[in-house]
């Protein structure tokens, strides 16, 4: 499930904005002003962003986005009343993706989040590897060493989220976003259960870890099998 994070003053087309993005399985962030934006940014897929905002505009904060090493390749809607030619062309030019001249329907808001979303996802291997890790997508089954490890189809679903992002750190909140899903009841316990049935499966020691490792306060992390050596 994307994250895509809004940033918009008016209240009104805040909520429906949020509306019409959860309507359509995203989950959303939504923000009044730039202050807290760039946290709010960590681990989204797409930012909604308003020209016109008080205290910093639109356009200043997608220009400090767009100097953030983290952030500057983040797919980037402009949504304002501004209508003339130069305007626009200034907002793409300051950084954004796409544009979205006010009033706009729900639907064309929804189809142009789901471009920008398609454009910045890369294209997924049919097989992952990892050192002696294989994670086939096609087929469903995660091999060490070549032989099949027996998993559970949320164990894969995990053990192929974190295959994909190498490196990158998950909190608990955030892997029950994009594995569990924003409708899952249960608690962060259940995604420290499943990491613990997957190092067993992966014959991983929590201490040295050789896949799954523990970032004290963060989250979880797939290691590169070179940084395990």
């Amino acid at each position: 499930m994307s994250h895509v994070v809004v940033i918009e003053d008016e209240g009104t087309v805040r909520d429906v904005l949020r509306f019409h993005l959860e309507r359509a399985g995203l989950t959303v962030t939504a923000l009044p002003s730039t202050a807290g934006g760039l946290e709010a940014l960590e681990g989204a897929d797409a930012l909604v962003l308003d020209w016109m905002l008080p205290g910093e505009s639109g356009l200043g904060f997608l220009r400090r986005v767009r100097t953030d090493a983290e952030l500057r390749r983040m797919p980037v809607l402009m949504l304002t009343a501004r209508a003339a030619e130069a305007e626009r062309v200034e907002g793409l030019e300051s950084g954004a993706d796409d544009y979205l001249t006010k009033p706009f329907s729900a639907a064309e808001l929804v189809a142009r989040v789901r471009a920008l979303l398609r454009r910045s996802q890369p294209e997924v291997p049919a097989v992952l590897a990892n050192g002696p890790l294989s994670v086939d997508m096609g087929a469903a089954e995660a091999r060490v060493g070549g032989q099949r490890l027996n998993l559970t189809r949320r164990e894969f679903d995990l053990l192929a989220f974190l295959a994909q992002n190498v490196g990158r750190v998950y909190s608990r909140t955030e892997l029950l976003d994009k594995v569990w899903g924003a409708d899952f009841l249960g608690g962060e316990r259940t995604v420290d259960q499943h990491v613990t049935q997957l190092r067993a499966h992966l014959g991983d020691d929590p201490g040295r870890p050789g896949f799954l490792e523990t970032v004290r306060g963060k989250g979880y992390r797939m290691r590169p099998w070179a940084a395990s050596a």
